[in-house]
């Protein structure tokens, strides 16, 4: 945040909801210094922004609030559908002939998969969409791992599921998010993030499909940090997402029309 005069208390808790919305995360000496106020000031304002679930306070600073809602696998599908499928065909750039991948759960995942049919590869998946699309398209072969049927996410999830995933390694795993800040990649289900998590440790590369509604915000649970995630691909970079990408060393592709 640039730094400002001090302001009436409702205008500087604007400014500050309004950053937290656009970087994902403030912390509470940049406020201090930007508005020209004190700790204890800011802190009272924090307080007051969570009260009205604008932001999420944390111990030095705070994050921009999620509602943590999870909304049913179908109506996720018809959200942003066009960026979706753009950041898919990107992401089937990304797989060369002969390689064993990955498709997680998600939306914008399950499209990747509706398009590999002049791929030769081997597709490992705990998604059932992603299995029905895959298992008539020529040259694809396919592994389901078993596991506990998770209905919202149409996900394999579980135990058995976490014990099948480390009898396999894949070349990339496309691994879906529904929050993206600079702390990294977050989803609302804890067991959810388990398969990614374990998913992500057997992946040679891991690239992240994720259209742009999401970032600045965090959900439920932490999957990993963006160290661990070595492309995202999107329709549109904002400058707070080139910035986390820099600093952590990880590629960002745009896909273009």
């Amino acid at each position: 945040m640039p730094k400002e005069q001090p302001v009436f208390a409702e205008e500087r808790r604007q400014r500050i909801a309004d950053a937290v919305a656009a970087q994902g995360r403030v912390r509470l000496a940049e406020l201090v210094e930007a508005l020209g106020v004190t700790e204890p000031t800011i802190r009272k304002d924090l307080d007051e922004l969570q009260r009205r679930q604008l932001l999420r306070r944390t111990h030095g600073g705070a994050i921009a609030y999620h509602q943590h809602i999870e909304v049913n696998f179908h109506d996720r599908g018809l959200r942003n559908r066009q960026a979706k499928e753009l950041i898919a065909r990107a992401c089937r750039e990304e797989i060369a002939q002969g390689e064993s991948v990955f498709l997680d759960s998600g939306t914008t995942v399950e499209e990747i998969a509706n398009g590999l049919d002049h791929l030769d590869v081997n597709v490992l998946t705990n998604a059932l969409g992603v299995a029905n699309l895959v298992a008539d398209q020529p040259g694809v072969r396919h592994t389901l791992i078993g596991g506990q049927i998770r209905s919202l996410g149409g996900s394999l999830v579980g135990p058995v599921a976490l014990d099948n995933l480390m009898r396999f390694t894949v070349d990339v795993a496309f691994v879906g998010a529904s929050g993206l800040t600079g702390d990294g990649i977050s989803v609302a289900d804890v067991s959810e993030a388990q398969i990614k998590r374990t998913v992500i440790d057997r992946a040679r590369r891991v690239v992240v499909p994720m259209d742009s509604s999401k970032f600045g915000t965090s959900d439920f649970v932490t999957v990993c940090s963006l160290d661990q995630v070595d492309l995202i691909v999107t329709e549109r970079a904002t400058e707070d997402v080139t910035r986390w990408c820099q600093e952590h060393d990880v590629d960002l592709h745009v896909a273009k029309a």
